[in-house]
């Protein structure tokens, strides 16, 4: 596409007089005739602000034809004698008339004398807001760590058993014969097995009857095809936009060139495919009454006791049953720590459980959170 071309004409400050926005075609101070000299900040021009889109100047470009003979004329040079700019095409100083050397200085090889401070950029906000929630988790961090660690300091106390508890209780399951449904072709005709001693049993599968037509589940199953469709998008031409680009010519003239470039949106479409449909079927299957064995609790006995010895309760059983037993003991052990306290041990076995008498003195291990641990010699339960 064609390029199109614009001098955009920069402006510069009188260091003398204070004298601003001076156009760059004035080589000398307007107000007080100072000329414009390479030190200092006379010799860096402002071209005004951009499109941030396009990145087209926002100044109109110069059609003056000495304004855009002076942007032709290359880059600035500098007296060596009296430091006054001069066109690039100038054989002679314009203040001075002192002769263009070898030595004479252009604006694009301007030295760094007085630079201009650039301001210095503010903390990111983002960092110190960061930072502040890093101090606060450390510290918090910390907190946790030091009650933690106070919590977890203990001390010793001697504690005594001041009763035990138990209870025992017994369970007895008959195999007995039921009555079951299942599905005909899950079901297998075979004879029971009766248990000796309990264990060693098969329940059977015998008398298959009342068999009837029911509904066992359903199934999917394709019914024709079926238009789907999903909204998509995806990024097509709408026409054009200009892009500009811009280099300074080192003379305070400022060459730019914009060209159209393609220009790309967003368009939804839909997005449509043919998908088989399906449709539930039930699926029906025969049901049907059956005999079997299975184990039945028909009975159970329970005892309890204090600072005494466990015993399981008597249940009688025949041929055909089984026993199932449950334990639970307790240990009590009352503590003076700022107050009468007292720590339930539950032991898991009857051999444990008998280790310990009522009277019995402890050693404990109490923290800071109220945590109890029995000691047992430099053990701890």
């Amino acid at each position: 596409m064609a390029t199109r071309t614009r001098i955009i004409e920069g402006t510069w400050n009188c260091t003398s007089c204070d004298a601003r926005d001076i156009l760059a075609r004035h080589r000398s101070c307007p107000t007080c005739n100072n000329p414009r000299e390479e030190t200092g900040q006379e010799s860096e021009f402002d071209f005004g602000g951009v499109d941030a889109t396009s990145g087209k100047s926002l100044r109109e470009g110069v059609t003056e034809e000495k304004a855009l003979s002076a942007a032709a004329a290359g880059v600035d040079w500098f007296c060596d004698y009296c430091g006054a700019s001069n066109r690039g095409d100038a054989p002679l100083c314009r203040h001075c008339r002192a002769q263009r050397s070898d030595t004479s200085r252009t604006l694009a090889e301007k030295p760094a004398q007085a630079p201009r401070a650039p301001a210095p950029p503010p903390p990111p906000p983002s960092k110190g807001f960061g930072r502040k929630w890093l101090v606060l988790g450390a510290s918090l961090l910390s907190c946790f760590g030091t009650c933690m660690f106070w919590g977890s300091r203990g001390h010793e106390v001697t504690g005594q058993v001041s009763s035990t508890e138990w209870t025992r209780t017994v369970h007895r399951e008959s195999f007995q014969r039921v009555s079951k449904t299942g599905w005909s072709d899950e079901l297998r005709t075979r004879s029971p097995r009766m248990p000796v001693n309990g264990q060693g049993e098969e329940p059977g599968v015998e008398n298959l009857r009342d068999c009837v037509t029911r509904q066992r589940g359903t199934r999917q199953v394709a019914d024709g095809t079926e238009r789907v469709c999903s909204t998509k998008s995806r990024r097509v031409q709408c026409g054009s936009e200009e892009k500009c680009s811009r280099h300074k010519m080192g003379n305070g003239y400022m060459k730019e060139e914009c060209h159209d470039v393609p220009k790309y949106c967003s368009e939804s479409y839909q997005d449509c495919r043919n998908q088989t449909r399906y449709r539930s079927e039930p699926v029906y299957g025969q049901s049907c009454t059956y005999d079997t064995y299975a184990w039945n609790e028909t009975d159970v006995r329970q005892e309890s006791g204090r600072d005494s010895a466990p015993r399981w309760p008597e249940l009688s059983t025949g041929s055909l049953d089984r026993l199932r037993r449950e334990e639970k003991y307790a240990v009590h052990i009352g503590y003076s720590d700022d107050g009468p306290k007292d720590y339930a041990l539950e032991p898991k076995t009857e051999a444990e459980f008998l280790s310990w008498e009522k009277g019995q003195s402890v050693p404990l291990q109490v923290n800071n959170f109220g945590s109890v641990n029995v000691l047992a010699g430099d053990s701890v339960r």
